[in-house]
């Protein structure tokens, strides 16, 4: 159990509401102990009323049945259930979308995000007048190694390249004032990367660290390939400078190949190496296309189910 300190934000007056987001895919094993952990949390929030929507993101374990269960128990719970499995971003958005507070939270429930921070968060909020305070890993302890190494150089090659930084170490997990809420909602993009689009509508955002924290239970639903994946969203969605890797490896191919020529060498592996610059750059703008193609569709990010 991680241990820190506890601060009362007295600030705040009995008729404040706090959104609490949490996506949940997968997650019977862990909602029982973020359940508990919210309990013991709810009350140091200065007396500001609290909901609490859990967004069940096609779950194939008991986690449905177990959040419905919670909804009927306690009536701060709120669930939302979609059809099918539509990923996390979909379910922040959703989330975003129906919440009602004053200010918004949005956190896992596997706990890596430790529900015993909001109390000093709300108190950052108060004493700094931010518009958002939102967490970062001081470590990456605990992570394996080659993750470690590929997340760095992530953040690294984003943040050299996009108008907007994208902080190392950064959490979804973060406080929010309606203002700010409301700002990203206005986004309409379908391919969200939420960490570039809290960074893109700008505001006043202060960071607490902490350290790495283990799940407490289940097991993580971000392979290696997702994660892979996921970065090249955000790299699309925030800059547009793979758009110019094409011309500048035509140029380096077009020097190559003069050189080349006026040699009278390797013709057969300058042909193969044109092949393959080409084949790149069509990859690249096949990137872009889908994103203009998916766009266009506009179909809904989510598809919520009415009932159980």
């Amino acid at each position: 159990m991680i241990q820190i300190a506890i601060h009362h934000p007295l600030w705040y007056s009995q008729g404040m509401l706090i959104s609490m987001i949490v996506p949940c895919y997968n997650e019977e094993e862990a909602l029982p102990h973020f359940m508990a952990r919210f309990e013991s949390v709810a009350p140091l929030l200065g007396g500001a009323q609290v909901e609490l929507l859990l967004v069940n993101d096609g779950s194939r374990d008991g986690t449905l049945a177990l959040i419905t269960r919670y909804a009927t128990q306690d009536s701060r719970v709120r669930v939302l259930s979609f059809s099918r499995n539509f990923g996390k971003e979909a379910a922040l958005l959703c989330g975003l979308m129906h919440a009602q507070g004053d200010m918004v939270c949005v956190l896992d429930a596997d706990l890596q995000d430790p529900p015993e921070l909001l109390p000093g968060m709300l108190d950052m909020l108060r004493e700094t007048g931010c518009d958002c305070v939102a967490t970062r890993r001081a470590t990456r302890a605990g992570e394996p190694p080659v993750r470690s190494f590929f997340a760095r150089t992530f953040y690294r090659m984003i943040n050299s390249v996009s108008v907007v930084r994208v902080v190392d170490g950064a959490r979804d997990f973060r406080l929010m004032r309606r203002e700010m809420v409301d700002a990203i909602l206005r986004l309409s993009e379908r391919r969200r990367f939420s960490k570039g689009l809290f960074a893109w509508v700008g505001f006043d955002v202060r960071y607490i660290d902490y350290e790495n924290v283990e799940r407490v239970a289940g097991t993580t639903k971000w392979s290696f390939w997702a994660l892979t994946r996921y970065a090249l969203e955000g790299i699309i969605s925030l800059t547009d400078a793979p758009l110019f890797l094409p011309f500048a490896l035509g140029t380096l191919c077009f020097i190559a190949c003069a050189i080349l020529l006026l040699c009278a060498f390797w013709p057969a592996a300058l042909l193969c190496s044109l092949a393959g610059l080409s084949l790149t750059c069509i990859g690249i703008l096949g990137l872009y296309l889908a994103r203009i193609l998916e766009e266009t569709r506009k179909r809904p990010l989510y598809v919520l189910r009415k009932g159980p």
